[in-house]
């Protein structure tokens, strides 16, 4: 990946965690405050032995720590990952968090996690005002699909025009992959040679796609060259050096006729190496140009689908994008927690192919910048904060919000040193699955798996 491309990803990345991270502590913040808790420090990322930048108001010292991995608020009189037992020993003050009801402690403790729930479905509400839905209705997949051998082994055949699944019919294209793995569908229903038939998902299937890291199909588009790329890596791509233009319809490689774009990709990783000839027909002639293929197997084309294919833009009216912003703040949380039992309950789905840590989360941003795809990822990053801070794990919101639930049933607090244990406990479960993911993520970038 070319160095610009990495730092406009690493940009995207960053700029959208500090959001999301700031507007979390603020959550916890501004309840604190308006309790008259002690805030003693709110820093956006973490700042072990030293700070970028801090200064004192009030007091608060605010901040902006080296280490992104977060950030804080410390309020006084609370165990947190500060691990401050010094503070803990002396008697409790009345501005301390520990001082204050259970209630006003549980709304302390709630507030960032509210914070993200409220943000990703504003920011999903304004999205859809501005910019609309995209979507692609299935049967404007007028040239069919393409697979690959995951499709091919439960029976999808090049050409099939997918129609349902499990007899639904998807409102979107792209939302087929998603069904048929998150909702474990057992049919696809296809039109192939006129007929409708049903496709039977065999066992193993979703582990399969899951490992492919892909769509069980894509949409089969016309052999024309919409961009040539000039280059990659700094080295001019074979269409760019052969003189292979926009707008031209390739119709052999190496004599080998050529119908719809993906089949130029196979052709040319089978020729990874090599010279090969392109015949294209260009406005009504047809011209034969030399193209030598690198290892890498590219030949440096591009096809734009919403050029071929018949997109729909649903447009909203702001009184309609609200109920619409909410709906798809819901779905795109309980996707995500479907996503998180499948890793569970599934034998087919294992943790090493599904976890990713912060390389994972920058590859899902564009290598432009596009701030209708920065903002959709940022909304889908905070109800995925929201949820992973409301487990019930000690270190994290949830953990601190299950002991007051059970102070506030029982009328019996839990004692300081069980809860100082619980957050090393839990801060050790933290780290660990933190050094986890980001170590797949480099073992992936090294191995290319």
């Amino acid at each position: 990946m070319e160095t610009t491309a990495i730092l406009v990803k690493a940009g995207q990345l960053l700029l959208s965690l500090s959001i999301l991270v700031v507007l979390h502590e603020l959550g916890h913040f501004i309840p604190a405050k308006l309790f008259k808790t002690k805030v003693e420090k709110f820093y956006l990322f973490f700042d072990p032995w030293f700070s970028l930048f801090k200064f004192k108001k009030g007091d608060t010292e605010y901040g902006v720590g080296w280490l992104p991995l977060g950030g804080y608020v410390k309020i006084a009189g609370m165990i947190d990952e500060s691990m401050d037992k010094e503070q803990m020993n002396r008697p409790p003050e009345p501005w301390e968090f520990r001082s204050k009801p259970a209630w006003q402690r549980l709304i302390i403790m709630i507030g960032g996690v509210t914070v993200n729930l409220v943000l990703g479905f504003l920011i999903y509400t304004m999205i859809l005002w501005h910019w609309g839905e995209k979507i692609l209705p299935v049967e404007n997949v007028k040239y069919g699909i393409h697979t690959d051998s995951v499709g091919y082994s439960i029976g999808l055949m090049e050409g099939d025009k997918i129609v349902a699944v499990d007899g639904k019919k998807p409102e979107d294209f792209r939302d087929i992959t998603k069904g048929v793995i998150l909702d474990e569908a057992k049919t696809i229903q296809v039109i192939r040679d006129g007929q409708q038939l049903d496709v039977h998902i065999k066992d193993g299937f979703v582990g399969g796609t899951i490992r492919k890291k892909g769509a069980i199909a894509a949409v089969r588009l016309p052999a024309v060259i919409d961009t040539v790329i000039a280059k990659v890596k700094k080295e001019e791509t074979p269409a760019y050096k052969a003189g292979l233009l926009a707008g031209d319809t390739v119709l052999a490689i190496n004599g080998q006729p050529v119908h719809y774009f993906h089949e130029i990709s196979k052709l040319v990783v089978k020729d990874s190496g090599k010279t090969v000839t392109v015949m294209v027909k260009r406005g009504a002639d047809t011209i034969t140009k030399s193209a030598k293929i690198p290892a890498a197997g590219y030949l440096g084309v591009n096809v734009f689908p919403d050029r071929h294919l018949d997109f729909v833009t649903k447009r909203y009216t702001f009184g309609e994008a609200i109920p619409a912003g909410f709906t798809t703040a819901i779905e795109t949380l309980v996707d995500y927690v479907k996503q998180l039992r499948l890793i569970f309950v599934s034998k087919e789905v294992k943790a090493s192919e599904s976890l990713g840590g912060f390389m994972a989360i920058g590859n899902l941003f564009p290598s432009e910048w596009d701030w209708q795809s920065f903002w959709t990822l940022t909304a889908l990053l905070s109800i995925i904060l929201a949820f992973m801070n409301i487990l019930p794990i000690p270190a994290l919101d949830g953990g601190h919000v299950l002991f007051l639930i059970y102070e506030i049933i029982t009328g019996r607090k839990p004692s300081e040193k069980f809860m100082e244990y619980a957050q090393i406990v839990g801060m050790v479960l933290l780290f660990g699955l933190l050094l986890y993911a980001n170590g797949l993520d480099i073992w992936r970038a090294i191995t290319g798996k």
